[in-house]
């Protein structure tokens, strides 16, 4: 957690501060990452930076907190826009996209939290993680039952869980090699029509259509 002190520098140099951890904990992962590397790549004294953050675990959980931030900001405007609970969820995949291109040291720190290292907070983060893109999903689906769009029997949890896993597991295919090779380095416009398709076999299921029984 950031202190005080570290919250009332001029926004330039609080992100030039996170920037160089970011720098650091991606290249370096947590437990190798140097908190001398972070301060020599930005001029200060490193008793500044434990001043500020405390610990290492302190500098780490910040910086998650601001990409965290960073990312509800991206997709508050969707959140309040208008369309179907598909067209936003599409919308959602591409910002995901757009996201990480602008930031890929930040989705790489997300990686290597999430298959490599046992890090401090490492349940924590990955459950706020979580626990922010169901806050996000679940008020859309919501809206999709009311307005007549989704089946009003849709068992609103498992909904949030399928929608949850094809985005992060799509934005992961699109970005970390070997997962699918199709989709993988994809711009967001080569992404759109693959998109579509996935939001078009959720929307219609898996299951074949049922006969009407002939009179």
């Amino acid at each position: 957690m950031s202190s005080i002190t570290f919250n009332k520098l001029p926004q330039e140099k609080q992100d030039r501060v996170l920037d160089a951890a970011a720098e650091e904990f991606a290249e370096h992962g947590f437990h190798q990452a140097s908190m001398n590397r972070v301060v020599q790549s930005i001029g200060i004294a490193k008793g500044s930076l434990f001043k500020y953050f405390g610990t290492k675990e302190g500098l780490f959980q910040s910086l998650f907190e601001r990409s965290l931030n960073q990312i509800k900001h991206k997709l508050k405007p969707l959140a309040e826009a208008e369309g179907s609970f598909f067209d936003r969820l599409g919308a959602v995949m591409l910002a995901g996209l757009e996201f990480i291109d602008r930031h890929p040291r930040l989705y790489r720190i997300y990686l290597k939290l999430l298959f490599q290292e046992n890090a401090p907070l490492r349940t924590q983060l990955l459950s706020t993680v979580r626990s922010s893109s169901t806050k996000f999903l679940r008020p859309l689906l919501k809206q999709g039952i009311h307005s007549g769009e989704l089946r009003p029997d849709l068992d609103l949890e498992t909904a949030v869980f399928l929608a949850d896993t094809l985005l992060e597991h799509f934005l992961q295919a699109a970005r970390v090699q070997g997962i699918n090779a199709t989709l993988f380095g994809l711009t967001p416009d080569q992404a759109r029509p693959h998109i579509e398709r996935m939001l078009d076999t959720l929307r219609q299921g898996f299951s074949a259509p049922t006969s009407s029984p002939t009179e």
